[in-house]
């Protein structure tokens, strides 16, 4: 029989596996220490950078592809390793649950999408969310110079649940994220924290569900000149004068006819300009804010 974890460990992990390798690789980290990292062994990990592995369908490839970015980075900040292998069953159960690796997995099995479907119809944890999050987030404090980024109205960092139905499913910081003598500071994560950042990304789930993060910095020439630098693609917005309702559509509908990193909302009168970087997760939000601070 064929079953679920059958098809992941023979079609999915050797492909996955090498290109958390690659990536690892790609950074410094010795063969060594991948091997012991991802529980292999060295001349398999010289196997995998040598390009000997079997490669999936060009879709699966690509989502798997996404998985090991956001992988290697969460191995990087210095994630644990049992953290790490919590975090890919996490990811390969989503593609399950979405139904997308189930069409494959049926034709592999041999067996119908539907039963495939019944089996993962389970809604996501939302204690991965919060870890996730929470992890980008001492990451992101840690920066030195992130402090100076912070506007006067503070800054908010969310993530969203897949396909949330209000702002009870996106998780953000209570209170915002603030700076104190010269220190970012922000309380650990929560649901239900964030009312204007966690409804954009409900809105935006409509428009492009793949983007479910989100943080909010000052607006300035200087940001501005960095984004572009850091070749950003960028969109900007005016909600000076609107409600809030219409200042979340404004925002979360120029999505409609891009994909874009960063969205500059120029205010207007009682409204503070802020730029708001976007990504998949946080860890890619992260990763933006560091190139933004490095073209400064």
């Amino acid at each position: 029989m064929r079953t679920p974890s059958v098809y992941i460990a023979e079609e999915l992990m050797p492909f996955l596996r090498a290109k958390i390798a690659e990536r690892l690789y790609s950074e410094g980290m010795k063969q060594s220490q991948i091997a012991e990292y991802l529980g292999i062994t060295q001349a398999m990990v010289s196997k995998y950078l040598s390009g000997r592995y079997k490669v999936p369908p060009a879709e699966v490839a690509g989502k798997l592809d996404e998985v090991a970015s956001e992988v290697s980075r969460f191995i990087l900040f210095g994630g644990h390793r049992d953290e790490a292998v919590l975090l890919v069953a996490r990811r390969l159960f989503e593609l399950f649950q979405s139904g997308f690796l189930c069409s494959f997995y049926a034709e592999y099995a041999g067996v119908s999408e539907d039963a495939c479907r019944s089996l993962f119809a389970v809604r996501p944890l939302r204690g991965e969310i919060l870890e996730v999050l929470n992890m980008a987030l001492n990451e992101l404090i840690k920066n030195e110079r992130f402090p100076e980024l912070i506007p006067e109205v503070r800054s908010n960092f969310a993530y969203a649940l897949p396909s949330p139905k209000g702002i009870e499913d996106v998780a953000a910081i209570p209170g915002r994220i603030t700076a104190v003598k010269g220190k970012a500071f922000a309380l650990p994560p929560e649901f239900g924290a964030s009312e204007f950042t966690a409804r954009i990304l409900v809105r935006l789930a409509g428009i492009r569900p793949e983007i479910r993060s989100v943080l909010n910095i000052r607006y300035g020439h200087d940001i501005e000149a960095a984004l572009r630098a850091a070749g950003f693609r960028i969109a900007t917005v005016k909600t000076g004068g609107l409600s809030e309702d219409e200042a979340v559509r404004v925002i979360a509908d120029v999505f409609r006819k891009d994909s874009y990193d960063a969205v500059i909302d120029v205010g207007g009168f009682g409204v503070e300009p802020l730029v708001y970087i976007f990504g998949e997760t946080p860890f890619e939000v992260v990763e933006k804010l560091k190139r933004l601070v490095e073209n400064l």
